[in-house]
Parts: structure tokens; C-alpha cells; sequence
């Protein structure tokens, strides 16, 4: 499978994966070959399915609202805290790069690199696509240890994906290699350690001694962060084909709201898993079949008292976090995870087009295009079958007054966020297809290719 394009479609669907047509059919970046040819210079419009996305009316000439922004101590989680919410970080101001180091082993036809960093105490947490987990300096780049979770038997010496999560002196693993795990966050030594029955491709959330990820099949599992026992579990609908981005849950007090590949947002207890409430995220478009694919790869974020997520079948939601009850939506189809911030929430769609949209009542601000222009020819044997490909976008996160966004053509860009206008690119070296994060007035970024990339 492309590994550029990342994508994986999981149990059942693998086994269906046995001709070039099938893979393009699952392909959520590219959908199948159409009858209609743009004309040149003429790109097809592939945001929205049924209606049309545009910026309203009734908020031109209206000024977005901003929160100040604050200095980041600590990016512990996934998404900066519980809720996955940080509203405006304060960080690299000149936005160029300070430092590039490697990581481990990069993503290939059998290792992918898909965990977020995390960072407290001074260093960077990663992971890289053998599950190495590396603890490195935040100034300097210089690695302070590196802990390796690979397990030793030849059943299991092939998988990919987990993430990282930090709390009371702990970094927490989960892994496609079927395991949870606790590190020292000072020496890398391994504190407990233990196997599930399915991989975990995303990273944890940690809350009030509760150790929350979902696995491979649906299932949310609870576990005590002191020793790694299992608390709980909730089996959500089972779906065999997913995005290869992974979700994390978001956590309020006692609610535990987690994301699933059948397209459900379920909220649930804390302390015992019973579900409160849940929402579906999906749609079915007669013009595109990967909307089939109902995934919600971006981590749901929870902010003022709604949860924002979308899915990458094309719904874009604010539920009220306490009943459930939907209180806007957008066809929107997206495998990033939002950034609702003052007045408005952000997103970025699979084609590209980064919106703005009004929190309360879900009118768009304004919509811009950051693949206008952007366009490349790949594939093919000597320049026959060769097909025109855009960037894929991971972001965005929210700094001062700019929204920053990275791709998977080696480029992290600015733009205004009152209004959208592209204003700095700077290239980062390599692919990336996970959102920055802030910490102690840097940005940092993971690439594919297993490099920290620090950005003053």
C-alpha cells in the first residue's frame, strides 16, 4: 500500500486488498476514477458531497475574537491537555527552523511512524516506527535515553502504530504491538508492562489516574496508571476499515467522549464505562463511495462546553458535551482534528481547504485553498500513467495570531487567523502527517522519515 499516502484499510478490508482497483477504491485521498475530465488548470471541487461549503453572508465584515496567547509549560498529551483543547499557544515567532534530529527508524512498507510528541520537564517524547521511545532535550536536540518496547517473540515482531502520554513522572506507551506500558520519564525504565488482545494505534489519554486508548476493534479500555490494571472496557460497533491517522479520547471530569471507525462519538463514564450518550458522524454520498469509510481519525476536542470532531466520511459537528445533542453540522470530511478557539473553530478537509466557522451557530468565516497552486505529477513508467497529486495537510494549531499547518511535501505554513491570507512557508525537510505541537516557546514537528524537527 502507498505508504505516501497513508492510508490502511484494517481487518476484513485487508483481506479484500488484492488488486490495484481495490486499494484506489479505499484510497480516502484520491476516489475512484471518474468519467469527467477537468479541463486544464480546472480543479473539481471535492470538499463538500451533497451542499455546498461557503462563507456566510452575515458574518462579512465580522472580526473573529481571539484569546490571548499563552505560554505553553507542557504538552503532555496527544492534544495539550484532557479536553485536547489549548485554544492560542505563544511559540516560535520567527517560525524557522532550529534543529532537525533523527528519531529512529523512519516509516517503510512494514513500520509506520504515527505518534504525536509529547512534552514536559524540558524534553520531547517520540516514538518511532519500531516502537523506540525516545526522550530528548527540548534546547539542544541531544537524546537523553531511548527505551525500546519491541516485543521478543517472533510472533509479534511485525506492527506499527501507538502513541505517548505523560503524567506523575510516567510516560504511558500503548502500541500496535499489542501492549500498554509505563516508563520512568527521567531514565526510561520500564515501571509496567501489559499485553492486550488487539493493537492500539493511537495514543492514550491520561485523567485523574485513568489510563484511556482505543484499539484495533472498537474498543475503548480504561486502565490505573499506578500498575496497569484494566478498569473497564465498552465495545463500540465494529468497523473493518479505517484511516490509517488514529484518534485519542478527550476527558471532562467524568466524562470520557472517545472516537470510533464506525463514524460513533460516544461519551462514557469515567469510572465505569457505561455509556452517557453517542452521536453519529457519518454520511453515505452517491458521488463518492470512500464516504463508506466513516472513520474519525482527528481526536474529538472539547471546548466551552461542546465537543467538536469530524469524520472522513464528511460530517463536521459541535455536540453538547453533557446530552449529546448536535447543535450544528458541516459536510466537511476531514482526518484532522479541530481547534475551536474565542469565536471560532478551525479545520482543515482532505482537499485542502482550511475553514473558519463561527462556534455558536456554524456559519463559515471564510474558506481558503491551500492546494491552489500546489499540484505535482507521481506515478507512472517513463511519464505514462502519471497522475497529478496535492499535498496532505496535518493541523492546524493556533499561535498568536496565525494558524500553522504541515504537509506531507516537507512545508509548514502560516496563515492570518482573522482572515485566512497565506503569509510565510518554510520547508521542514521531510513528510509529515501529524500536527505540530508547542512547548516552552518552540514548535516541534515528527516526520515520517523519523525526524524531531524544532521550529524557533
Amino acid at each position: 500500500m502507498n505508504r505516501v499516502i497513508k492510508v490502511a484499510a484494517l481487518g476484513v478490508a485487508c483481506v479484500a486488498l488484492a488488486s490495484c482497483g481495490t486499494v484506489s477504491k479505499m484510497n480516502p485521498f484520491h476516489g475512484p476514477k471518474s468519467k469527467i475530465v477537468a479541463a486544464k488548470g480546472e480543479r473539481i471541487p471535492v470538499l463538500t458531497y451533497d451542499t455546498t461549503v461557503k462563507p456566510s453572508d452575515a458574518l462579512s465584515g465580522v472580526e473573529i475574537a481571539l484569546p490571548e496567547a499563552q505560554p505553553v509549560a507542557a504538552w503532555p498529551l496527544p492534544g495539550g491537555n484532557a479536553e485536547q483543547s489549548l485554544e492560542n499557544v505563544q511559540a516560535a515567532p520567527d517560525f524557522q527552523v532550529a534543529w532537525r534530529r533523527d528519531i529512529g527508524v523512519k516509516s517503510g512498507a512494514k513500520t509506520q511512524v504515527t505518534a504525536p510528541p509529547v512534552a514536559v520537564d524540558g524534553k520531547i517524547f517520540t516514538m518511532d516506527g519500531q516502537a523506540d521511545v525516545v526522550a530528548t532535550d527540548a534546547k539542544t536536540g541531544r537524546h537523553e535515553w531511548r527505551t525500546n518496547l519491541r516485543p521478543k517473540s517472533k510472533r509479534d515482531k511485525e506492527a506499527f502504530g501507538g502513541g505517548l502520554a505523560v503524567a506523575d513522572g510516567k510516560v504511558l506507551v500503548t502500541s500496535g504491538f499489542r501492549l500498554v506500558a509505563a516508563l520512568d520519564a527521567a531514565t526510561g525504565k520500564v515501571l509496567w508492562q501489559k499485553n492486550v488482545t488487539s493493537p492500539i494505534h493511537a495514543a492514550p489519554t491520561i485523567s485523574n489516574g485513568r489510563v484511556f486508548a482505543v484499539d484495533l476493534d472498537d474498543q475503548i479500555l480504561a486502565f490505573d496508571v499506578n500498575n496497569g490494571d484494566q478498569v473497564w472496557s465498552y465495545q463500540a460497533l465494529v468497523e473493518p476499515a479505517r484511516v490509517l491517522k488514529a484518534s485519542s479520547p478527550a476527558v471532562l471530569g467524568d466524562e470520557v467522549v472517545a472516537p470510533f471507525a464506525s463514524g460513533e462519538l460516544v461519551a462514557l463514564s469515567a469510572a465505569n464505562g457505561n455509556a452517557l450518550w453517542d452521536q453519529a458522524l457519518s454520511r453515505t454520498s452517491r458521488m463518492n463511495a470512500l464516504s463508506e469509510i466513516r472513520d474519525i481519525p482527528g481526536r474529538p476536542v472539547i471546548y466551552k462546553g461542546d465537543v467538536y470532531a469530524a469524520s472522513q466520511s464528511g460530517v463536521f459537528a459541535a455536540v453538547d458535551v453533557r446530552s449529546g445533542n448536535p447543535r450544528w453540522e458541516l459536510p466537511i470530511a476531514s482526518i484532522n482534528t479541530p481547534w475551536p478557539a474565542g469565536d471560532a473553530v478551525y479545520i482543515v478537509s482532505k482537499a485542502g481547504e482550511v475553514v473558519a466557522v463561527n462556534r455558536e451557530s456554524g456559519q463559515v468565516y471564510w474558506l481558503v485553498d491551500l492546494n491552489k497552486g500546489r499540484t505535482r505529477q507521481e506515478g507512472g513508467f517513463a511519464r505514462i500513467g502519471r497522475h497529478v497529486v496535492h499535498p496532505i495537510w496535518s493541523g492546524p494549531m493556533l499561535s498568536g495570531d496565525r494558524l500553522i499547518l504541515v504537509n506531507n511535501w516537507g512545508e509548514a505554513v502560516t496563515l492570518e487567523a482573522k482572515t485566512g491570507k497565506l503569509t510565510k512557508t518554510i520547508k521542514i525537510g521531510d513528510a509529515s502527517y501529524m500536527s505540530p505541537i508547542a512547548y516552552d516557546g518552540m514548535i516541534y514537528v515528527v516526520t515520517d522519515n523519523a525526524k524531531l524537527v524544532a521550529i524557533r
